[in-house]
Formats: structure tokens, C-alpha cells, sequence
């Protein structure tokens, strides 16, 4: 891991990662205590991982994810994926406003996508993703 990415990933906890781990992860228990939504559930503990440490690496689509991930991705959407991505935007906007919070922002904004679809992907370094560039 480079120092660059270690050092934003301790500053993007303090100010806003371990906020929206926790909303993840509150989720995610709501989502296995209810049996019938426990992939659901694991998903968003996977997301709150990524959530609390997310520079240096990224979302990848995982292979052989088919159509049992689109369903889920749709039931998710529906309702739990528009909130979560509200509050990624939310989140941005203040952000945004001083110059240190811009990469923050745009971390923000980076998670969107995941929030909306977290079913078939999965986070690996940015190394692995890129061939160790």
C-alpha cells in the first residue's frame, strides 16, 4: 500500500468512514436477523469493509455472477440501494465545500455504484486490478 493511500484512509475514517460503516453495517445486521435476506447481509458487511478503508482499492465484477445477483441487485435497489446512495451524495456535498474534503467527495461519489448494485462484485486492491501499476 502506498503512503498516500494510507494516509487519506486514516483521514476518510475519521471524518466520514466509520459514520457510513456503521450505517452499512446496521444494515447488514437488519439483513440477517430477517433469514430470507442474509446474502443481502453479507453484502453489506462487505460494503462496510470497503467503506471503512477504500483508497487503494476499487469494485470489480465478480465472474459468474448471474441472473440470481440481477434479481437480488434489483430487490436491493428497491429498498435499501437509493438510501444508501442519497447518503453517499449527502455525505459529498459538505465534502466538497473545502478543498482538503474534495478526494473524500469524490470517494463518496466512487461508492455510488456499489450502493446501488452490491450483489456479483467484489473489492480488490487496486494492484491487483491495474497489474501492480
Amino acid at each position: 500500500m502506498k503512503v498516500i493511500d494510507f494516509v487519506l484512509n486514516v483521514l476518510w475514517l475519521i471524518f466520514c468512514g466509520i459514520w457510513m460503516a456503521l450505517g452499512y453495517a446496521i444494515a447488514g445486521i437488519v439483513c440477517c436477523v430477517l433469514i430470507v435476506t442474509i446474502p443481502f447481509g453479507i453484502a453489506s458487511f462487505r460494503i462496510a469493509g470497503y467503506i471503512l478503508w477504500p483508497f487503494g482499492r476499487t469494485t470489480v465484477e465478480k465472474p459468474g455472477a448471474g441472473a440470481p445477483s440481477c434479481v437480488g441487485n434489483v430487490i436491493w435497489l428497491v429498498f435499501a440501494g437509493w438510501w444508501l446512495a442519497l447518503a453517499h451524495i449527502a455525505t459529498s456535498i459538505p465534502l466538497f465545500l473545502s478543498i482538503i474534503g474534495i478526494p473524500f467527495g469524490w470517494a463518496n461519489l466512487k461508492m455510488i455504484p456499489i450502493s446501488l448494485m452490491p450483489l456479483g462484485r467484489e473489492v480488490v486492491s487496486t494492484d491487483e486490478k491495474f497489474g501492480g501499476r
